[in-house]
């Protein structure tokens, strides 16, 4: 059910963008609990001059490699699940391809059940009860 923006800076192989990608939705898998299969994902590769950061902000030292992770969930996690996901996150970037923990920001935007449509018109998560 989450849908995944990851934004970073142009000029990196495909091999690399692919393991962000999947480290990223395994993390979804171990941590949320969402379904392997479950998977939209929108990855989006910037020039320098469109994607603006605070190297800094917060004490934290960024580089040129930053990742900023958008996801849209579902608001029923409480924030233990969310903290296990960030680390998760920030543990499989590290891994493969080797970013820096420092380096991978998440955003988490939280919606309700009534709000997801993948298709035909429909609410997908909301149970319609049917007339009396």
């Amino acid at each position: 059910m989450p849908l995944v923006r990851i934004s970073l800076l142009s000029g990196k192989s495909g091999d690399y963008i692919r393991a962000i990608a999947d480290g990223v939705h395994q993390a979804l898998i171990d941590a949320y609990g969402v379904p392997p299969g479950d998977r939209f994902q929108i990855i989006t590769q910037h020039e320098p001059d469109s994607l603006i950061y605070d190297a800094n902000y917060l004490g934290i030292r960024r580089t040129a490699d930053i990742v900023i992770i958008h996801i849209v969930a579902g608001n029923w996690r409480d924030t233990v699940t969310k903290k296990r996901l960030y680390a998760a996150i920030a543990d499989q970037l590290a891994a493969k391809p080797g970013l820096r923990r420092e380096d991978v920001q998440v955003v988490l935007s939280s919606n309700e059940r009534n709000e997801w449509s993948f298709g035909n018109g429909l609410a997908s998560y909301v149970q319609d009860t049917p007339p009396t």
